[in-house]
This record gives structure tokens, C-alpha cells and sequence, in this order.
């Protein structure tokens, strides 16, 4: 999926991210992960809300109980991802993305778990649904990290070389890093992760790519070092929302 070409006529705007996440380590430092578009002076990034990961309803009874009050969405669902978003979107220059994790044991779920959350951003933002979108850190956030073992190495002191694969298909990445700590040692790694190494190659990182994706087609951003790497793949499921706000901001 290519990225649309901006509009050199538009006027120069600034904008705000929420993002909306389900780790404590990605509620202290996922932000950073962002720097090299918030470095282009357009856009920043913060955490709104951090939420317990959610997953299908499988439940008849429950699906039953919810049909029977007239509900499309759980309370929690509403109180907690829906009400914050639509709470953040009070102005045109903000937008929201809930990013939650996908381990392994999770995968086959993908489509059932991203309709979940996809559900109660439309259910609760109605026509401005197309300024939120839901992605997924495969499996996790620590598999980007051994993209990059030059940042792993200058935290942990471990020697190893970039992944030859796909990172997005290693399992329990967390496993692999002796010694580490998820917030300690997380944050520096973050603080010091090259996104533009990462994504270099256009065969792998889809799910992260996509997320990018999305963010630059919100700001519309012509200079940033990133745009010449998000024509690579992109996750099936979540890809469908850079169109979905492209139609919606035209």
C-alpha cells in the first residue's frame, strides 16, 4: 500500500497523537518510539490511557445479555477506550491510536480482537471513527529490538547480530534478553532504537510499518527520513485504516 503524496498547498499544521496501550512499559516510554516524526516539528505523542489487554467475546450468554440492554459494547469497552478517545479528539488536529500487543498464542484471534476494539472506537466517535485506528506490536514490543543490536548491545552489554528473519515472527522476545528489565532497560533501548534501520527492509516489520503508515497519512508529513520505507508490506488486518482516513479527512 503506498502512502499518499501530500498536498504542498495545504497549510502547515500541527498535530497531537493519543495513544491508547495495554503495557505499563509502553504507557512510560512507547512515545519514544515515535521521535523521528515527532522530530519533523509536526506532531506529538502521549499516553491517554493504559487498558488490560482485550480479547474475543465468546461468551453466548454474555453476547445475549449485551443484545438485551440494547448494547453493541461492554461498559468497560465504552469507559475505558471509547470515552477516552472521543474525549481526546476535541479538536481536528488530534487523532488516537490503541496499540496493543499480539503474542504468539494470540495470532489466530487477530481479526476478532482488532474488531473488538475497531467496535467500540466506531460505536463511540461515530463520523470521527476514521481519526482512531487500532494496530499491533508483534508479538511484542521487545521484538523490534533485536532489529537493532547495536541499541540492545549499548544497554545490555550483549553481543549479537541484527535478526536474519522477520522479528515480528520471533516468539517471546522478552526470553531471548538474559538480564533484561521491561521498564528499566526497555526505556533505554527505546530511547536509542533506529526506526529508519528497522524498517529497512520491506519484506518484514509489516505491523510496525502500518502503524507509521498511519501516522504519516495524518500529517502529511513530505521531509521525514521515514517516508521512503512505509511502501514495504503492512499488516492485513490494520492496513484498511490509512485508506479509511484518507477517505475521511477528504
Amino acid at each position: 500500500m503506498s502512502v499518499p503524496t501530500p498536498d504542498s498547498g495545504r497549510a502547515w499544521r500541527f498535530f497531537r497523537f493519543g495513544l491508547i496501550v495495554t503495557g505499563k512499559g509502553e504507557e512510560e516510554f512507547l512515545p519514544k518510539l515515535f521521535r523521528s516524526l515527532a522530530a519533523t516539528g509536526r506532531c506529538s505523542f502521549r499516553v491517554i490511557r493504559r487498558i488490560d489487554q482485550r480479547s474475543p467475546i465468546r461468551s453466548p450468554r454474555r453476547r445475549l445479555r449485551m443484545m438485551g440492554s440494547g448494547k453493541q459494547i461492554t461498559d468497560k469497552d465504552e469507559e475505558e477506550i471509547g470515552l477516552p478517545a472521543r474525549t481526546f479528539l476535541s479538536s481536528d488536529d488530534r487523532y488516537v491510536l490503541l496499540i496493543d500487543d499480539l503474542e504468539a498464542d494470540r495470532s489466530n484471534d487477530i481479526q476478532q480482537v482488532f474488531g473488538r476494539y475497531r467496535l467500540a472506537l466506531d460505536t463511540m466517535l461515530k463520523d470521527q471513527a476514521h481519526r482512531a485506528s487500532v494496530h499491533f506490536l508483534v508479538n511484542m514490543l521487545e521484538a523490534y529490538y533485536f532489529a537493532d543490536a547495536r541499541a540492545v548491545k549499548a544497554v545490555l552489554g550483549i553481543v549479537l547480530d541484527d535478526f536474519e528473519g522477520d522479528v515480528e515472527a520471533i516468539r517471546n522476545p522478552k526470553g531471548r534478553l538474559k538480564g533484561f528489565d521491561e521498564r528499566e532497560h526497555g526505556r533505554l533501548i527505546v530511547e536509542q532504537l533506529n526506526v529508519l534501520h528497522v524498517l529497512s527492509r520491506a519484506d518484514a516489520c509489516c505491523s510496525l510499518r502500518t502503524i507509521f503508515a498511519w501516522i504519516y497519512t495524518a500529517i502529511e508529513e513530505p521531509d521525514s527520513e521515514i517516508r521512503s520505507l512505509l511502501d514495504g508490506c503492512h499488516n492485513e488486518t490494520t492496513r484498511g485504516q490509512i485508506d479509511a482516513l484518507r477517505a475521511g479527512a477528504s
